[in-house]
């Protein structure tokens, strides 16, 4: 059998599956083939996906893999349904849906007191995330807690930026100024590093997050800047 690692996307047309996997009594046989054929390939979850013979490998990064124990290949890639479903990025929401207790809420940036619970990872210089932080300032329907993940092979100055917003005496203040592009070309006051930072990226990397923006809303993970998926999930009303 061919055992190479297939450095190609993977992508299923479900024509005829169910978009929920039963039950599979063959995992314990799968988890051996897999260590047979992949022994240095370690993963947190296997479980059967709409497809016969296919099985979703939750790796411990967070990725999602797909393996064959039948032909022993194993793929990189998405599922999708014949409706034009994504069943990979279900799965991947469902994981990360599930690490919201991963945030230690006191760490992070507290704004408003809204009854809707809103958790959000962002670069300051991410258009998307200063997108998404305007769609949710001056709302009083939202309760925000900021983490703040700059991703600095893309934004080199965010990174600085991030450790000022943090350490400054009004983060609130620190957080829109940067988020409204102030510091684009203004220089970054003075400031001493409490190291909050290092602790929102330890964070992140606990997650498994690698890119911004992400939020919890309500508990339920939204991935990039999906304002309606996000305005959907706005359910509690201000009483």
């Amino acid at each position: 059998m061919n055992r190479s690692l297939l450095a190609a996307v993977l992508i299923f047309t479900l024509l005829c599956a169910p978009a929920i996997a039963a039950p599979d009594p063959q995992l314990g046989a799968v988890e051996a083939s897999l260590e047979m054929s992949f022994p240095k390939v370690q993963v947190e979850r296997i479980r059967a996906t709409p497809i016969t013979g296919i099985y979703e490998l939750l790796m411990p990064n967070g990725e999602i893999l797909y393996f064959s124990p039948q032909s022993r290949h194993l793929f990189f890639g998405e599922i999708w349904s014949s409706d034009g479903h994504n069943l990979t990025r279900d799965s991947k929401a469902e994981l990360m849906t599930a690490k919201i207790d991963m945030f230690p809420l006191d760490k992070a940036i507290k704004i408003g007191n809204g009854p809707n619970l809103v958790i959000e990872v962002v670069d300051p210089d991410c258009p998307f995330c200063r997108e998404g932080s305007a769609f949710f300032a001056g709302r009083n329907d939202v309760t925000r807690y900021i983490f703040l993940l700059p991703l600095e092979r893309l934004h080199p100055k965010a990174t600085e930026k991030a450790r000022y917003v943090l350490s400054a005496e009004d983060p609130i203040l620190a957080y829109e100024e940067a988020m409204g592009g102030y510091f684009d070309d203004e220089p970054i006051p003075e400031y001493k590093d409490n190291g909050l930072l290092d602790e929102h990226l330890a964070i992140a990397k606990k997650v498994g997050l690698n890119g911004t923006p992400k939020y919890w809303i309500n508990g339920q993970f939204v991935s990039g800047n999906n304002l309606q998926a996000i305005e959907k999930l706005l359910t509690k009303k201000v009483k």
